[in-house]
């Protein structure tokens, strides 16, 4: 066989393969998408279902100070309509803790803000924005959300408790303390080769009682 007799040959096997590949391709039962890395029959794709987007609570964490509910809420609602919105915050102090939660009424204006506001520069702050899937939302995430935050006067709290009346024995408890650890202190200095002598507390060495002597008739 010559030349040109081996090249028709090889073009009309080619031809014939590829009218084969394409009449199975086009039937539907035969229809493949890949072929395995490992060999053997070709396989199909698994069909993915696109998930419709519901999620609209966002996270906004690195919260600059002094950006809080007012604020926070004047900034967002250019966006969209906003249901709720709370900042987290310490519950003796009242301060921020420069994290908090934002739900809009639309997923859509949710994604938007998301895409927007990550990494946005504010006041020296990168914002941390990020789509909370309403499976992952707590559902005590907004309790209390429209009740503000009174932080307690500890210093009023700690006055009361001092200036309270003590008893006999509170008084006792409370002299038993300060000696306890006065004594305490005094082993530490004399650990440490310190020759000092600690004056004495006042109020510590109680005078012993008197002893009353009844004549007998």
């Amino acid at each position: 066989m010559g030349v040109k007799a081996r090249k028709k040959a090889i073009t009309k096997k080619l031809k014939k393969g590829a009218s084969d590949f394409s009449v199975s391709s086009a039937s539907k039962d035969e229809a493949r998408e890949f072929l395995p890395l490992e060999g053997g029959p070709a396989q199909k794709l698994p069909k993915t279902e696109v998930r419709e987007n519901k999620a609209t609570v966002l996270y906004i964490g690195r919260i600059p100070h002094g950006f809080y509910e007012n604020e926070m809420e004047g900034f967002f609602k250019q966006f969209g309509t906003i249901k709720r919105l709370r900042i987290a915050r310490n519950k003796k102090t009242g301060k921020s803790k420069h994290f908090g939660f934002i739900e809009f009424e639309s997923p859509e204006v949710a994604k938007v803000v998301a895409e927007t506001m990550h990494n946005y520069l504010l006041f020296e702050h990168l914002l941390q924005v990020q789509l909370i899937p309403p499976e992952h939302v707590h559902p005590r995430l907004w309790k209390g959300v429209n009740r503000w935050y009174k932080p307690l006067d500890w210093v009023k709290i700690e006055r009361k408790r001092q200036d309270k009346e003590r008893t006999l024995d509170d008084h006792k408890k409370l002299v038993e303390g300060i000696l306890k650890r006065d004594k305490k202190r005094r082993k530490r200095i004399e650990a440490a080769g310190i020759d000092y002598e600690c004056p004495e507390m006042v109020g510590s060495i109680q005078a012993a009682p008197k002893k009353i002597r009844f004549d007998a008739d």
